[in-house]
């Protein structure tokens, strides 16, 4: 066992042909701790299903290194499950016998019972083939696949971009519930980040191929502050992620450097207000933990 289930230094991904390439990561380092449930946020082409298929050791890096579970991807497969945004599945296959495939496939620790349960929250019918099924109900069972697999970290792309808010309650649910009884790290990314708020506890925003902010949630809002001040206020020394004046009171989002000047407002923000302000002005300084220590320093 290790304390670490996914490090990456230096990390770079490139596709294409020198002249022509297109860099999906460039210069990713961050530490995820075994054991989180961590969110990968991000907007379209940022990075994240790259990130996630490196990890699962479906590509190779261009340049730098990812290890995962203390090894090297290709090594750690046995113990990660992984469902691809596009859940690819044998379509010509039946519910039952995807589910045996997966038995066959995991010999020694397939969790059948696992599996069985999360197919059987959606009243699926085990007879019915993959090719019939809806996009949720597909999710369902590719989700089925890999619970039953009980890996050691769980890597999932979109998984609940398809499924209505009901189902995705539900398997949220689900999820929590496996992280909490097998201590899985489960590492999912999404475009809602609302939701993501009361069920993960690590965050991992990327944008435009790079790593943005990395570390726990509850650290991470706790090390800003949302400020309202008049319009004129010098908000130095705190660094500023994003601010907008409206008439006379300035809006801000700050990293403190010591206390707040006492008649601002002030607040923390919640995670989609954070995770706003830094897509919105890709030019704001980062905040990893090497960063974090540096900035405290």
């Amino acid at each position: 066992m290790t304390d670490t289930a996914i490090e990456a230094d230096a990390l770079a991904k490139r596709f294409g042909r020198l002249g022509r390439a297109t860099w999906a990561l460039r210069d990713c380092s961050f530490r995820l701790p075994a054991g989180r449930v961590c969110a990968v946020v991000g907007p379209n082409g940022a990075g994240k299903s790259t990130l996630l298929a490196l990890a699962a050791g479906l590509t190779a890096p261009t340049g730098g290194t990812v290890t995962v579970l203390g090894t090297t991807p290709g090594a750690a497969r046995a113990r990660v499950g992984f469902v691809a945004q596009d859940k690819p599945l044998y379509p010509q296959l039946s519910i039952a016998e995807t589910l045996r495939m997966g038995a066959d496939l995991n010999p020694g620790h397939w969790d059948a019972a696992a599996a069985q349960r999360v197919v059987a929250g959606g009243d699926l019918d085990p007879k019915k083939r993959i090719r019939s099924l809806s996009g949720g109900q597909r999710t369902r069972v590719a989700l089925a696949l890999a619970l039953g697999k009980r890996p050691e970290l769980l890597l999932m792309d979109e998984p609940m971009a398809d499924l209505d808010p009901l189902a995705r309650h539900e398997l949220m649910g689900v999820l929590m519930a496996q992280a909490a009884e097998h201590g899985t790290t489960i590492v999912m990314s999404s475009h809602v980040v609302a939701e993501l708020e009361d069920s993960c506890d690590h965050l991992l925003l990327i944008g435009e191929g790079r790593v943005r902010l990395a570390g726990e949630i509850d650290e991470l809002l706790e090390g800003h502050a949302r400020v309202s001040a008049p319009a004129q206020s010098d908000l130095s020394p705190h660094t500023v992620i994003e601010s907008r004046t409206t008439g006379r009171q300035v809006s801000a989002l700050v990293r403190p450097v010591g206390t707040l000047r006492a008649d601002w407002q002030g607040g923390t923000p919640s995670l989609e207000e954070l995770v706003l302000s830094y897509l919105r002005n890709p030019e704001a300084p980062a905040l990893t933990p090497a960063k974090s220590e540096e900035f405290s320093a």
